[in-house]
């Protein structure tokens, strides 16, 4: 799906930024832009940091030196971040509709009583990704692609202007992979920030923009820019093969 792109103005600026995890760091050195108002692709081998960026534009990893700065965190709301298979507890009798109404929680608060605006927003959100008719079905019952489009509806419902997606489509039926990425197209539309890992470059190069790691930034920009034959060397090094003339396939297996 191309999705568009025409913002210039940045969502997420990282100067010298090094983000480490019990010691170690992960990404190195990197300076780069997010694009509001595009879909930003993260791409790269295992271990090159991708959902390490996630967590630190979330404001969940602080950074051990560099900057990164997101203006969106600065509203309680302003950033959702939909985790690549959430865990839910099988035991909990929780409906689609909660798990949706929950991306409301970081703008209205825990106590607040929902008013009507809340409720169109999960509405909204629930109907874009074609789920109103599972609003009552147990989150347990239901398929992986169905709960993948509830976890996406809930981020939706959240309004951010920053949206982070870990994975979202990855080993999806063709059903629920095409309402993910037609509400991802919508969000950009919207005039939001939408931030998505993956592996398969065939939907990166559908994206806006591109974020290659390896521990670093190999490159960034639009897609025809990034996936180059020496890009692609630098980031995969022996896990690139050329199969005929001018096509490339990534022996890279995604993590869980």
């Amino acid at each position: 799906m191309d999705y568009g792109y025409h913002s210039q103005i940045a969502a997420v600026t990282a100067t010298d930024l090094v983000l480490a995890y019990n010691g170690r760091a992960v990404l190195d050195h990197a300076t780069f832009e997010i694009p509001q108002g595009a879909v930003t692709a993260l791409i790269g081998p295992n271990g090159a940091g991708k959902s390490t960026v996630l967590h630190a534009v979330a404001g969940l990893l602080k950074p051990r030196s560099g900057s990164i700065d997101v203006p969106a965190l600065q509203h309680p709301a302003g950033v959702a971040y939909v985790l690549q298979a959430t865990q839910t507890n099988e035991n909990l009798p929780i409906t689609v509709r909660d798990t949706v109404t929950m991306g409301r929680y970081a703008s209205a608060g825990l106590l607040r009583r929902l008013g009507r605006d809340d409720h169109n927003a999960v509405d909204a959100a629930m109907e874009a990704l074609a789920i109103t008719d599972l609003a009552n079905r147990a989150l347990r019952e239901l398929s992986g692609g169905q709960r993948q489009r509830a976890f996406v509806a809930q981020g939706l419902a959240q309004q951010a202007e920053v949206l982070l997606l870990d994975e979202p489509i990855t080993g999806l039926d063709l059903n629920s992979r095409q309402h993910i990425l037609e509400a991802i197209a919508a969000e950009r539309a919207a005039g939001h920030a939408v931030l998505v890992t993956t592996h398969d470059l065939g939907d990166a190069a559908a994206a806006d923009h591109l974020l290659l790691l390896a521990g670093r930034v190999v490159a960034s920009g639009p897609p025809g820019d990034v996936l180059t034959e020496d890009h692609l060397a630098a980031a995969y090094g022996g896990h690139l093969l050329r199969v005929g003339e001018g096509t490339l396939i990534l022996d890279d297996h995604p993590h869980h």
